[in-house]
């Protein structure tokens, strides 16, 4: 592709060096110039979802237009359509390819080998789950396609053979012998065989029914200087192989994902934090039988360590992450589901990092005992870096929680707080809570604990009241006015992108984010539609949007609200019994860039109506519908 006499490659590749106001400046001499680069550049990262339907071949001749580099489909099978489709893709796409996703498809070796064929820039392909094509064993067995093979994944760095039951040492080795510039293999959940004599002393590793350690070993060291990443997820991984692992020479790891190693040691995770120092991804998560010691030997060893996964750790505790003031360079860290963690260690570490800390994503989702007194002391320490902060299911935070990350991490762009049911809109709002509260905790029928004078924007009513006791507390207000302390409120957080408030009942508002794109509303009572008017008047860039089990919805607040949310592709309406096809009618007018809609358990739309509305949107569109129609599946919090 050509603009002005010059390929758009080229356009691109000077664009790339200017800073986004020069390159706004550059768009006024020649606009076509810009957006056409800009158009090349989003290309490079967007994947694109095919299914295996008649009406794909279409939309393959158009993508062929924009030469996409990164395909998925899924649905595969031997079907004629399928053919169909790969060969669609073969032709149209495959000389632009580079990353190829086959994911849990029922290929046929044939077909495998026409698409692959045809795809000679391929860097990364994923056969995860592709079970029918391991399981003659024949795969790549003749010359001819083995040589046409290694010229197809001459490129290939990344190789995903997760979950595999019919993999081989046999097909292994003739597949990654294709590929010998790997640097990234995930062998996650497959069928590994970890005994060491497995061949009786012979060195003849072709065995066809089944993937040893004793092979995979073999493979690094012969490609120890070029791989970079492995993945064991669900192996059964043991301190003896983990050491022969490690231990390979010259084998100079930079990622390790062992997720859910059942049987991983916590000197397993000595030996490869001792051997393999440079690492700078380590993912532990679920590996059950983990404690403190492993925790601080990652802490001690790794000091280029940027991604550390710890989820689901039960026996790890607050002392694991003493001296974790080494990891000067850590940008993500995931403790969820670490119930005996209080993050008390975290802020001493956060704290005493000189300079400041790197951490821009912060996981401590179900660690029940965080503490305000934390989130407080994290949202300080982490104020200039952190963008990511999960706190879902954290049961002990309250208003001041909210209160510290409004005042401090103004960086967020994604703030999880799910399941946190002490939260109340005095914390949202940035107003300190009124003494009328804490004088009446005490009596079963205090009253609302909420006006409307506080900024509440419409997007929940709140409890209604009688003119006289309104007028009372307006007044009351007023007198406190001068003594009343307005603290931070949510909304500084100006560059959020999503916000979960899922089942927060307690909260009846929600302040206006014009570049949210992501928002969690399920399991809040007081939705009603006066709030889902406001929400879509007030976040116009929704993308997504979950409002499952808001039982107060109706067609009304959907005919209107529908209009303001051009942008959404995902909503989520499963138990909504007050809905009506009237709602999908307004929805597939307005939304016309919905992917996915889920009005599972809507006991007011019906299996036709669902099909009628699926004939008015792309096939493309993704509709759950589990139980529509009458099943009564509610939920009381």
């Amino acid at each position: 592709m050509e603009i002005g006499g010059l390929p758009v490659e080229i356009i691109t590749y000077i664009l790339s060096f200017l800073p986004l106001s020069d390159r706004k400046e550059a768009s006024l001499v020649n606009q076509t110039w810009y957006f056409a680069a800009q158009d090349s550049l989003r290309q490079e990262s967007i994947s694109y979802n095919i299914p295996a339907t008649s009406t794909s071949l279409k939309t393959i001749q158009g993508l062929a237009r924009r030469h996409v580099c990164h395909v998925k489909m899924v649905t595969l099978d031997g079907s004629a359509t399928s053919r169909e489709i790969i060969k669609a893709v073969a032709n149209s796409l495959g000389p632009h390819l580079r990353s190829l996703r086959l994911h849990g498809s029922s290929l046929t070796e044939t077909c495998f080998e026409e698409l692959v064929f045809a795809c000679p820039c391929l860097t990364a392909l994923d056969l995860g789950g592709c079970n029918s094509l391991f399981m003659s064993g024949t795969l790549l067995s003749k010359a001819e396609t083995s040589l046409r093979a290694k010229q197809a994944l001459a490129n290939l760095q990344e190789l995903n053979l997760s979950g595999v039951r019919y993999l081989s040492d046999l097909t292994f080795n003739r597949l990654t012998g294709c590929a010998p510039r790997l640097a990234k293999l995930s062998l996650a959940r497959c069928h590994l065989t970890f005994e060491f004599d497995t061949y009786n002393g012979s060195s003849d590793y072709n065995s066809s029914v089944l993937l040893s350690f004793r092979n995979l070993l073999r493979f690094l060291r012969e490609r120890a200087g070029s791989m970079k990443s492995l993945d064991l997820s669900g192996t059964n991984i043991s301190s003896q192989t983990m050491r022969a692992l490690v231990q390979v020479e010259h084998l100079c790891l930079q990622e390790m994902v062992l997720q859910s190693c059942r049987d991983l040691s916590n000197e397993a995770v000595g030996f490869l934090c001792q051997h393999q120092p440079h690492l700078t991804s380590l993912d532990l998560s679920g590996c059950s039988e983990l404690s403190d010691r492993a925790v601080l030997a990652v802490g001690s060893r790794l000091p280029g360590l940027r991604g550390l996964r710890l989820g689901k750790l039960p026996r790890v505790t607050d002392t694991g992450f003493q001296g974790f003031s080494h990891l000067r360079r850590l940008q993500s860290l995931d403790v969820s589901e670490c119930s005996l963690v209080s993050c008390s260690e975290l802020v001493k570490a956060f704290s005493a990092v000189e300079g400041q800390p790197k951490l821009v994503s912060l996981n401590v989702a179900f660690c029940s005992l965080l503490q305000d007194s934390s989130v407080l002391s994290l949202a300080r320490a982490l104020s200039r870096s952190l963008q990511v902060l999960d706190l879902s299911s954290c049961v002990s935070i309250t208003n001041r929680s909210i209160q510290a990350i409004a005042s401090h991490l103004l960086h967020l762009t994604v703030l999880r707080l799910a399941w946190c049911k002490e939260l109340t809109d005095w914390g949202l709002l940035g107003v300190e809570e009124p003494k009328e509260e804490h004088e009446h905790a005490g009596e079963k029928d205090a009253g609302p604990k909420f006006s409307r004078n506080f900024g509440n924007m419409g997007f929940f009513l709140p409890p209604p009241q009688d003119l006289e006791q309104d007028t009372r507390i307006l007044l009351d207000l007023t007198k406190q006015n001068a003594r009343q302390k307005h603290r931070a409120s949510l909304s500084a957080l100006t560059h959020l992108q999503e916000l979960d408030l899922t089942a927060c009942g307690k909260l009846t508002d929600v302040i206006s984010f014009p570049d949210l794109r992501h928002l969690s509303l399920s399991l809040m009572p007081n939705i009603t539609d006066t709030s889902l008017i406001a929400v879509a008047q007030n976040c116009q860039s929704l993308e997504y949007l979950a409002l499952s089990h808001c039982m107060n919805l109706t067609d009304k607040g959907f005919a209107e609200a529908a209009c303001s949310l051009p942008r959404l592709q995902h909503l989520i309406l499963s138990g909504c019994n007050q809905l009506t096809p009237q709602t999908l009618k307004a929805i597939s007018q307005a939304c016309r860039q919905l992917k996915c809609l889920d009005v599972s358990m809507c006991s007011g739309i019906s299996m036709q109506d669902v099909k009628l509305f699926q004939s008015h949107l792309p096939p493309q569109t993704n509709i759950q519908s589990r139980f529509v129609g009458g099943a009564d599946l509610s939920i009381t919090l």
